[in-house]
């Protein structure tokens, strides 16, 4: 592998291994709250604020899958430096979301909403990765160097909330 496409692949990497060590912050956090209230080992029953740390954790893992599959896509068939940028953005929406739901639980719509624009975000440069390559593959067009200006561009727009 040359040292150009691993260093695209590093960036991706990177932002993986972050939001692993994230899922594993939030499970140290189910696993402290449920020894905290219960004195026990891990039980699902248990005060509203296991609750609230249980179902938090909960809804962060079911988005898990649909992130990593959108950051690979978006950074392979794109662009790599935007989609990490995308996939760091989420990684702190995601703890804000996180956060804001062991508080009052309208504290972490902000933060949900968010994800779902950094989702749509990664999601539409995949969707332009793909219709690049079917572009160059049927008629010869290469646009990939307006996807990338363009996905570089709009990247920071993310930051606005």
């Amino acid at each position: 592998m040359d040292q150009e496409t691993l260093g695209s692949i590093a960036l991706l990497a990177i932002v993986t291994l972050l939001s692993v060590v994230q899922n594993a912050f939030f499970a140290s956090k189910v696993e402290h709250e449920s020894k905290h209230c219960n004195g026990k080992g891990f039980q699902r029953l248990g005060s509203s604020a296991f609750d609230r740390v249980y179902i938090a954790n909960q809804n962060c893992g079911h988005t898990y899958p649909t992130f990593l599959a959108v950051l690979w896509c978006a950074g392979l068939l794109c662009s790599p430096a935007p989609a990490a940028f995308a996939g760091l953005m989420y990684l702190f929406v995601r703890q804000k979301y996180f956060v804001g739901y062991l508080g009052e639980r309208t504290q972490s719509t902000p933060g949900y909403l968010f994800g779902k624009r950094i989702i749509l975000f990664l999601f539409l440069m995949s969707v332009a990765g793909i219709l690049n390559y079917y572009l160059v593959f049927f008629f010869g067009s290469d646009f990939e160097k307006y996807i990338k200006m363009i996905t570089s561009a709009i990247s920071p727009l993310l930051l606005i909330p």
